[in-house]
């Protein structure tokens, strides 16, 4: 077993085959073309598209831990056309036309992701089964009904954002108290950490080098000074996401925000029968505390949500995965969204720490005149995000004309996080609000116009 098959569910049921023999740390000053900081998707995608648009260029990806240690392992498994950000937020900035197109982007990348590990040969239990957001309430209805009305606005039709009926939502997942749902068909379930090891293998074997166990200290232009060596480059491509706090000057660009997650043992086809998913569309519902899950391919429950708590100082530290409190709400939910679960074994518990700018929105960046890249921010819909920034940053770094480059989101700069304690205090409340406004709908059977009022207020 791996030293660090305890990280998730999914590091778990990796075999050694996929772990491979491990890869070394950087042992001396290196020159290269293109130095990328953190061995995720963002920077993974990167270097794959790079090399796609140019074999010859020297790539080395520099990795404080290993591939896939981060959010890119121990995600949802969601491949989704979410972004932080809203339709509106992106009009705002640009234009309601180049806020659909960016959506409709979005919309592509999950077939490209497709068509990526279909090509590369990687098994990461790729399954376009779409996104079924559940209505477990008539309040949950109307903003499933307001949602995929203001979708359509932007001229989206039934193809890409339609409403169900309660029979037609049961009939894909059979969960309790369901008056209805929605449902996209842009989402794929996947297995992340086989996405993110065999992403890393075939980058490999395209002609760039990743360097493990070698923590990034300082970046700059064209410079980035490791304890065991510094790596000089045309190009240095910021990838670091949750992690970037912990880089001199970052402390404030992104906070780190928890999301934990449990997976049960594998169940019986009896359950299935009842439960559905049987195209393994990744769910939720339509809750304001986030919640999200699939079926996984041997047949789990993975099940996951926030809640955790922010700590002080932007800290990740790996004692944070783990809240008993959230752990058991976590399960209190999946039970009494499927009581058939029962007394199912929860043989993992695990979590991870997302980025999240002050205004939510995702980003990609490249400075010409700096050589300095990057891209993150996607509090959480990273998945198949990362692509767009692979591509996006591609494009830029080599000045390949497309229409990637002029897409709202690229150059866009949030605002620097609040200081502590402003910054706690602010996140925290974030944290708190959502779990106040659906005990407040499910006792009243109304919304809680003044804590949405907040939470918009907080988020932008």
């Amino acid at each position: 077993m791996h030293e660090l098959s305890n990280l998730s569910l999914w590091h778990s049921t990796m075999s050694a085959d996929e772990w491979g023999p491990g890869r070394t740390a950087l042992g001396a000053d290196l020159q290269v073309d293109v130095a990328i900081v953190g061995a995720g998707y963002t920077g993974l995608w990167t270097a794959y598209y790079l090399l796609q648009r140019d074999p010859s260029l020297r790539i080395a990806i520099l990795e404080a831990q290993v591939v896939g240690f981060g959010a890119s392992g121990r995600n949802g498994g969601w491949c989704s056309a979410l972004l932080p950000m809203s339709l509106d937020a992106m009009a705002a900035e640009s234009s309601r036309s180049q806020a659909a197109r960016l959506q409709t982007v979005m919309h592509e990348t999950v077939a490209e992701v497709g068509r990526v590990v279909a090509a590369e040969g990687i098994e990461c239990d790729f399954a376009h089964g779409g996104y079924l957001s559940l209505a477990r309430s008539q309040v949950q209805l109307q903003r499933e009904r307001d949602h995929v009305a203001h979708l359509h606005s932007y001229g989206f039709t039934d193809d890409d954002y339609r409403m169900l009926s309660a029979d037609e939502t049961i009939e894909r997942c059979g969960a309790t108290k369901v008056v209805g749902g929605a449902f996209t068909p842009h989402c794929a379930a996947i297995h992340p950490a086989r996405l993110a090891r065999g992403l890393a293998r075939t980058v490999e074997r395209m002609g760039a080098t990743i360097y493990e166990h070698t923590p990034v200290v300082e970046l700059s232009p064209r410079s980035v000074r490791t304890h065991l060596g510094t790596v000089t480059a045309d190009v240095v491509v910021r990838a670091t996401e949750a992690f970037t706090p912990a880089l001199p000057g970052l402390r404030r660009a992104i906070a780190p925000v928890f999301s934990l997650m449990i997976a049960t043992e594998p169940l019986p086809e009896s359950f299935w029968q009842q439960a559905g998913l049987r195209d393994r569309s990744t769910f939720n519902d339509g809750r304001h505390m986030i919640v999200y899950g699939q079926r996984t391919a041997d047949d789990r429950f993975a099940f996951g949500g926030r809640g955790a708590w922010y700590h002080w100082g932007s800290r990740i530290k790996p004692e944070y995965d783990r809240d008993e409190r959230v752990h058991g709400l976590i399960h209190r939910t999946l039970r009494e969204m499927f009581p058939a679960i029962g007394d199912a074994e929860i043989t993992h518990r695990w979590g991870g720490a997302v980025g999240a700018p002050r205004d939510w929105w995702c980003s990609a960046h490249f400075d010409r005149s700096t050589g300095m890249a990057s891209a993150g921010g996607y509090v959480g819909d990273g998945v198949g995000t990362t692509n767009l920034s692979g591509r996006t940053l591609a494009d830029l770094i080599t000045d390949t004309p497309s229409e990637l480059v002029s897409l709202p989101w690229v150059g866009h700069r949030s605002p620097k996080w609040e200081p502590e304690p402003l910054r706690f205090v602010g996140i925290n409340t974030m944290a708190y609000l959502p779990i106040g406004a659906d005990r407040h709908e499910e006792h009243t059977g109304s919304p809680s116009k003044w804590r949405e009022a907040i939470m918009n207020r907080l988020i932008r």
